[in-house]
């Protein structure tokens, strides 16, 4: 069985990163699925993008186990494979250390709508998923960090098909998408959003978050039944 279409759009999605500043040495990572053979492909740990190339892409199913490849996965891996798992509309996932998304997932605040470019693309707060609990992080920390962004949007009555982006807390940004290009998308847009908005405070701590108005003519002039945005 091939996966070289796999391989190649998470190498091609994994190159995305550094040219978009999204990545410092290799703190990120991109995966792509494949939901007909069940398998997803994605970056193998701490190999230089620089060495990067679709044939060095690791290939394994939504259990985490390894299907193809001959070097070790990110060690992010089991996150991917959890939201895979749960979020069966899921083609592509992103992981990333970016400065500013990052600073608000270790100040453990949600990133606050104050702009239409948030409004653009959801209606919410960007949600900040609480730090886990002890037993979790000395169980299967990885995997545990993939319940720990599901736990979150269940809590908060949140979608992943409408909101593709979360903050875990103490820790960084997670993005997905239909495929991996969208993820990446994502990732570089929650970066964006996370700068824009610290700036915003910083000028005006008492910024108002966007109207109920203009924020629901965003984000349905882009998504809604009648939407007109983009060709």
């Amino acid at each position: 069985m091939s996966y070289d279409h796999i391989k190649q759009e998470a190498y091609e999605a994994n190159m995305q990163l550094p040219r978009l500043g999204l990545v410092l040495f290799t703190f990120g990572n991109v995966s792509a699925a494949d939901r007909s053979k069940g398998v997803f492909a994605i970056k193998p740990s701490g190999v230089p993008y620089e060495e990067l190339s679709p044939d060095k892409m690791v290939i394994l199913d939504f259990d985490a186990n390894i299907v193809e490849g001959n070097l070790r996965p990110s060690s992010d891996t089991k996150t991917h494979a959890v939201l895979y798992k749960q979020w069966e509309e899921i083609g592509g996932i992103v992981h990333t250390h970016s400065t500013y998304a990052t600073s608000w997932a270790q100040s453990l605040k949600d990133i606050p709508i104050y702009g239409t470019t948030h409004a653009d693309y959801n209606t919410v707060d960007i949600p900040c998923a609480p730090p886990m609990n002890d037993d979790m992080i000395k169980g299967d920390y990885e995997y545990e960090t993939g319940f720990q962004i599901i736990n979150c949007f269940k809590e908060r009555g949140l979608n992943y098909r409408e909101l593709e982006m979360v903050l875990v807390g103490s820790h960084a940004p997670f993005t997905w998408g239909k495929n991996a290009a969208k993820a990446v998308h994502n990732s570089a847009v929650l970066e964006f959003i996370a700068q824009t908005a610290l700036y915003t405070e910083m000028i005006n701590p008492d910024a108002a978050r966007l109207k109920d108005a203009i924020r629901k003519k965003h984000f349905e002039r882009k998504h809604g039944p009648d939407s007109y945005y983009g060709q």
